[in-house]
């Protein structure tokens, strides 16, 4: 019986027309209807023929372009086919911008390094190599649809004050990805490991996760920053080793392994400054010597050559030079007075700060950055912003004399008028 079952499918459509033409028939007979009557009504409707094809049609073509979309997106998992009944999903929430975030969350991730390279490099000042190169690794490895370890294990070496944190920090933001910030001058002990691992059952904390397991565990696709990753503790360095080896981390306390295949991991480290610094500006133009001479550079610096020889990529940073130092130290002092909730006026810095910026950077070399001599800046500005702020006003101009660096009060209304102008 089983065996005749497909059979009878099959010849369905051939029963449902003898059937049909059977109550035809018996219809026609039950109506005492004639052949002549028959023929005299389709002769009577035959003006309407036409247009009930025509429609017919549509109809038929309408519902093949329906079914072959819809049999399309159900081969995809987009779509389910619905019936008359409306959809739970369609009553209780907003059904399309649901499918949407399917559909982005199962097609293949792919980024724009183009784009995503000028997004860093309007960002990230004197550093647009460093920012080209990274975009181009991201895009590559992201495509990746099999991998048993992190998307990038990247190193941003270089000297102190050159955007290499900044620079993570944007990556997050640009690649729509949670940031897991850890600063490693905090894991100089031994037993700074707990801190991000997690305790085993028995110690104190033993009922919490780490912060980078538990981070993890919420947030599989974080971008994880170890800012001076070379003054962590070797404890420390082991725990990341099987991070970044077998694509997984241990916690602590309850012995779960969670996955680190969808993170990005970003050291910092300012190791090796000078070396690094020397070997950018001489090999500018042959970036796989830089990448082998720096990561010797590295090695003979006390680098620890397990960790070196996990990491992916190592991006050196030059140190800023000419006028990168002034934009760095005109958007330091625009974020200083944003943070006294005043707003800096259009051409509002004195141009005469800026130069004597330089020329200090110049003179102190890579042992000072633009945000430490910012910060010298505002020791001297803060009595004048929190003054300025105080008697209401929003927005201000620097002006350096002789009696050092102030904060003016601008004219909204001439501000406003300066800009139309230009």
């Amino acid at each position: 019986m089983k065996a005749l079952l497909p059979a009878l499918n099959r010849l369905m459509p051939v029963m449902m027309v003898i059937f049909l033409v059977l109550a035809s028939l018996q219809a026609a007979a039950s109506l005492h209807l004639s052949l002549a009557s028959l023929t005299h009504f389709m002769e009577w409707c035959a003006p309407a023929f036409p247009v009930l094809m025509g429609g017919s049609s549509l109809l038929v073509l309408a519902g093949m372009m329906f079914e072959t979309r819809a049999e399309r997106l159900a081969r995809k998992g987009l779509r389910r086919r619905r019936g008359w009944m409306m959809d739970v999903l369609a009553r209780l929430t907003n059904r399309t911008a649901l499918e949407e975030m399917l559909a982005r969350e199962q097609k293949e991730t792919v980024i724009d390094a183009e784009e995503l390279a000028a997004s860093l490099r309007a960002r990230v000042i004197g550093q647009d190599q460093v920012c080209e190169d990274i975009a181009a690794q991201l895009r590559r490895r992201m495509a990746l649809q099999v991998r048993g370890k992190p998307v990038g294990i990247f190193l941003l070496a270089g000297p102190p004050g050159t955007g290499k944190t900044y620079l993570a920090k944007q990556m997050a933001r640009q690649l729509d990805r949670p940031l897991l910030h850890f600063d490693m001058t905090q894991m100089s002990s031994p037993h700074a490991a707990t801190q991000l691992f997690g305790s085993p059952k028995g110690y104190v904390g033993s009922d919490t996760f780490g912060k980078l397991t538990g981070g993890l565990k919420e947030k599989p696709d974080a971008v994880v920053l170890l800012d001076e990753i070379e003054k962590a503790h070797p404890d420390v360095f082991k725990k990341f080793l099987t991070a970044w080896n077998d694509g997984h981390v241990t916690e602590a306390s309850t012995g779960q392994q969670i996955s680190t295949v969808r993170a990005i991991f970003v050291l910092t480290s300012n190791i090796a400054t000078e070396a690094l610094s020397e070997i950018a500006d001489r090999l500018a133009d042959e970036p796989d010597r830089m990448r082998a001479e720096s990561v010797e550079a590295l090695r003979q610096a006390g680098f620890a050559p397990e960790v070196l020889n996990r990491l992916d990529r190592i991006f050196v940073f030059r140190a800023l030079t000419g006028l990168d130092v002034a934009r760095v130290a005109a958007l330091e002092i625009e974020a200083m007075i944003e943070s006294y909730g005043l707003r800096v006026e259009t051409g509002g810095i004195d141009a005469s700060l800026l130069f004597e910026v330089m020329r200090r950077q110049n003179k102190m070399g890579a042992a000072a950055s633009a945000r430490d001599l910012v910060r010298s800046i505002e020791d001297m500005m803060s009595d004048s912003l929190i003054s300025a702020r105080q008697q209401g006003a929003k927005m201000v101009r620097v002006i350096s004399g002789e009696n050092g660096v102030t904060a003016e009060i601008a004219n909204d209304t001439e501000a406003q008028r300066a800009r139309v102008l230009r």
